[in-house]
């Protein structure tokens, strides 16, 4: 690939105080790129700001960053994608060192981990929950990125194109990461400044709200992908607990024959039930599970790799 065609895209709501600051910034760093932004129902001037730093202005009228990475991604055609958010938080100036490597060592994806320059660019709440919830990805499905909620990310064409967006909101990211590491993508990290937000931009994104709905996605996503795990662990709760209950009754049976608490009884038979559906549940869903990423595999397979 001697001329990859790149595209920036930067998905955006109510930053007329700082899109066209990032638009400059990308235009300067990848003179040779695309860049469109994708308004997400902004109420102010980020249209005609955007516009006017001569970015290519499209809009997506279902609210949420998920639903905008959805129709960026099925829209925009190109060789390599650079995402940012147009908050001017990002290092532009970082992009084509990350290009460069996705090509040179064709990974599918290279993430911007954000290194703060200033106090005020990430909050502390933000920092803390940043690190749990990469731990827990970590423990979950074996590996993770150090940053997983970095919104800076250079992709390569099969993954844009092979990767199905289910995300309506913020967790957009996390879903990305799980994205990359089910499908066992080569893919890296590279440290990038951070910067705050200029005056007169406000974050959007609120900690508690989604926090926890990036957590969701999470053991949503494990339950998902991890079926056999997550609902054998259901049934090896229930059936560790049922044990424990049957001890007394069983030793009670054996000296005297008979059952004393017949209510107890039935509660341990359906304990145990219920971990045998849950055991066999795991199992078929784990099946269906292989199944759906073998065919995800193959769609992410048939498009070559950057600089192939």
């Amino acid at each position: 690939m001697t001329s990859p065609r790149i595209a920036v895209i930067l998905p955006c709501y109510n930053e007329e105080a700082a899109i066209a600051q990032t638009v400059a910034a990308f235009r300067a760093a990848l003179p040779d790129a695309l860049v469109y932004v994708y308004d997400n129902n902004s109420r102010d001037g980020t249209v005609a700001a955007a516009a006017g730093a001569g970015a290519i202005v499209r809009s997506e009228r279902m609210q949420g960053k998920g639903n905008v990475v959805r129709r960026m991604f099925a829209d925009v055609d190109a060789d390599i994608y650079v995402m940012a958010d147009g908050d001017a938080t990002y290092d532009a100036a970082s992009a084509p060192a990350m290009i460069t490597r996705l090509i040179d060592e064709q990974l599918d994806m290279v993430v911007g981990a954000r290194v703060m320059q200033d106090e005020g660019a990430y909050r502390r709440g933000h920092r803390f929950g940043n690190r749990l919830l990469t731990g827990m990805l970590a423990r979950l499905f074996g590996r993770s990125f150090t940053d997983i909620l970095s919104g800076y990310r250079v992709f390569s064409r099969r993954f844009v194109k092979s990767f199905p967006v289910l995300s309506a909101g913020f967790e957009i990211e996390t879903e990305i990461s799980v994205h990359a590491l089910e499908l066992k993508m080569p893919v890296a990290e590279v440290e990038t400044p951070y910067f705050a937000r200029p005056d007169g931009s406000a974050s959007k994104l609120n900690t508690y709200r989604d926090g926890w709905r990036i957590l969701n996605t999470i053991l949503r996503l494990y339950r998902i992908e991890r079926p056999m795990l997550f609902f054998g662990v259901i049934g090896a709760v229930l059936a560790g607990a049922g044990l424990l209950l049957s001890v007394d009754l069983a030793l009670t049976f054996m000296d005297t024959g008979l059952v004393p608490r017949l209510p107890t009884a039935v509660l341990i038979t359906g304990m145990m039930l219920l971990a045998a559906l849950s055991f066999f549940a795991g199992l078929i869903l784990d099946t269906v599970v292989r199944g759906r990423q073998e065919v995800r595999r193959l769609a992410y397979l048939a498009l070559p790799a950057p600089g192939a």
